[in-house]
């Protein structure tokens, strides 16, 4: 499956643990390569090529301050997350309510009858 879109590198790159650890990592602060291989049994060169994906899903950027070179967390990339996420929870809860509205209706079905419902009755 080819990955075009930003949304779907953000989530595909979050996929492997090490990289959703280093974001974490560089949630709290900025870090090198070596600080974030430190913690990991694998070589500066895969953490570089973890990095590679993360940067290529605008998670993270490399800076330079003189012989340094943080990796910096673009923050940015979570409101994107966020929205994406938050809209289909959203949706996700006005489902399960309209659930709820038919299971108490099952249970006692003239408690959940609104006035509108029985003056259309009338009519």
């Amino acid at each position: 499956m080819a990955v075009d879109d930003q949304l779907s590198r953000v989530f595909s790159a979050l996929a492997d643990p090490i990289r959703r650890d280093m974001v974490a990592r560089l949630a709290v602060g900025d870090a090198t390569v070596n600080e974030l291989a430190e913690p990991y049994s694998v070589t500066v060169q895969a953490v570089s090529k973890h990095l590679k994906v993360l940067e290529e899903a605008g998670l993270v950027s490399r800076g330079r301050q003189a012989q340094r070179r943080p990796v910096h967390l673009e923050a940015e990339v979570f409101d994107l997350m966020t929205k994406w996420i938050e809209r289909y929870r959203r949706e996700a809860e006005q489902r399960y309510r309209r659930l709820d509205a038919v299971l108490a209706e099952l249970e006692d079905p003239s408690r959940d009858r609104t006035e509108t419902d029985v003056e259309g009755e009338a009519s």
